[in-house]
């Protein structure tokens, strides 16, 4: 009985094993990530304050930004090291992950699932790339059109209302719309996972579209500033991959569907009873 518990006990105890050498490995490849993104956390910072940099040099500004507390400065480092360390070692952590779970899948599974694993960082960096260089622009210059000059000919004792950002701040606000942006553009590979697995099909999604329009509409409204463009641009391009997403997933239904047929196991009785019986004269 005994040896019977410990044969069965072996592969878990293998997995774990497995498990702890693929975790020991991402954290190494993070540590060492973090360190070289420190060591250049100031070039770091200053490709990320480009967009409001560029805005208060058009404006005649001061390029300058300030941190407040003393400790400020160092823990901008730290965050820095850390959002950069954990970008740069992604691909890597991804691979482990790949490492980890390929030996258990089949062949077919495995060309099921890799594709997903390489557009998901892509997307990811779209998502990036597209809230830094459109829409961090549009939203900070919206932020700094509530500033006010105290020598204003319109105002009579105008108070003079000036941005002096703070620099933990303004990296707070600019890593939130990367990431937020950055997930936004992982819903096609979400949902074609979903279609794969069964979850969701494309006529759900396409019956869900009304649904989907105010779930989007208040995902704009709470990760943009209120400014109608930019959340007219993030409605646009989230409802996009949400149609992008339904058109995935029939192509996946397709493809199951084909291959059952090739296998004989379609069942074209239960779709044929699906659909509303029609009369011989064309009546219902």
């Amino acid at each position: 009985m005994s040896d019977e518990i410990d044969d069965s006990s072996a592969p878990l105890i293998e997995h774990l094993a497995e498990l702890r050498t693929r975790l020991i490995h991402s954290a190494v490849a993070f540590i060492i990530a973090m360190v070289l993104c420190f060591t250049v956390a100031g070039r770091i910072f200053d490709f990320l304050a480009q967009p409001i940099l560029e805005l208060l040099r058009a404006n005649g500004q001061s390029e300058d930004l300030i941190y407040t507390g003393l400790q400020q400065g160092f823990m901008v480092h730290i965050r820095i090291s850390l959002f950069g360390g954990f970008v740069l070692a992604f691909p890597y952590i991804a691979y482990q992950l790949w490492r980890f779970v390929a030996p258990g899948l089949y062949r077919q599974e495995k060309n099921a699932f890799l594709p997903f694993l390489i557009a998901s960082p892509v997307l990811f960096t779209l998502g990036a790339a597209f809230a830094f260089y459109i829409v961090l622009p549009l939203a900070y210059d919206f932020f700094l059109g509530f500033q006010q000059n105290s020598d204003g000919a319109d105002l009579i004792d105008a108070v003079g209302i000036t941005y002096l950002g703070t620099i933990n701040e303004y990296l707070g606000l600019t890593m939130k719309f990367i990431l937020a942006f950055g997930l936004c553009f992982q819903l096609p590979v979400l949902l074609t996972l979903m279609g794969k697995a069964g979850l969701v099909s494309a006529e759900g999604l396409g019956n869900m579209r009304k649904y989907a329009v105010v779930a989007i509409l208040v995902l704009a409204a709470i990760v943009t500033p209120p400014d109608v463009i930019t959340q007219i641009i993030l409605f646009v391009v989230v409802y996009a991959l949400y149609e992008l997403s339904i058109q995935l997933v029939r192509m996946v239904e397709r493809k199951r569907e084909a291959e059952l047929r090739a296998q004989g196991l379609y069942d074209e009785d239960e779709e044929e009873a699906d659909a509303p019986d029609v009369a011989a004269d064309g009546s219902k």
